[in-house]
């Protein structure tokens, strides 16, 4: 992927794509499975893995703190608000850290983010912590890479990896005992517009 359209994309403003909501509610659906105690979490890429999964997560660790990284999102707390503008006196929604001090969060959720993020990851999770992550599959975009090969048109993405090759990757950047699940979601539309 092309790093600085990569960066443009995160930048945009607006809610996280509904793929993103999906799959972090899917994602949520098994955080009643961990029975780590987690006092500390970061959500990595909040607004681009989305705000109604973030809110998801919360609920369920209730009385855990949670930082968010934002990872190139161009948030709007990156830039002082003028002193008349009544949001600079609120409390943010989510507090933000470039990146949390190492061994201080029990759990790390990333939802649809590029998972080059492994090492940091590592490093700011605590002894026994954990990562829930997201990402697509080889499966995606099936039939529409058919269509395009039948127009002999180029591929309309880039292939996605394996969740074998991620579980290979994870053990590599030092985590043990990778859990994997696979799901497959069907878009459809009533138009083709």
């Amino acid at each position: 992927l092309d790093a600085r359209a990569a960066a443009r994309l995160a930048a945009l403003p607006g809610p996280a794509p509904c793929l993103h909501e999906e799959g972090a509610r899917r994602m949520a659906e098994r955080l009643p499975w961990i029975t780590l105690p987690v006092k500390r979490w970061a959500h990595w890429s909040p607004r681009h893995g989305g705000m109604q999964g973030h809110a998801l997560v919360a609920a369920h660790f209730a009385q855990a703190e949670c930082v968010g990284v934002p990872a190139g999102e161009g948030h709007a707390g990156d830039a002082p608000l003028p002193w008349w503008r009544p949001a600079r006196w609120a409390r943010p929604a989510l507090r933000t850290v470039a990146q949390p001090d190492a061994g201080s969060v029990q759990m790390v959720w990333a939802n649809m983010l590029l998972q080059a993020l492994m090492r940091q990851w590592l490093q700011a999770l605590a002894v026994d912590g954990f990562v829930m992550f997201s990402c697509l599959g080889p499966d995606t975009l099936r039939g529409l890479r058919a269509l395009y090969a039948r127009l002999g048109w180029p591929a309309p993405a880039h292939e996605f990896t394996d969740m074998h090759d991620w579980g290979d990757m994870l053990m590599q950047a030092g985590f043990a005992e990778p859990v994997m699940f696979m799901e497959h979601v069907t878009l459809t539309f009533e138009t083709p517009q």
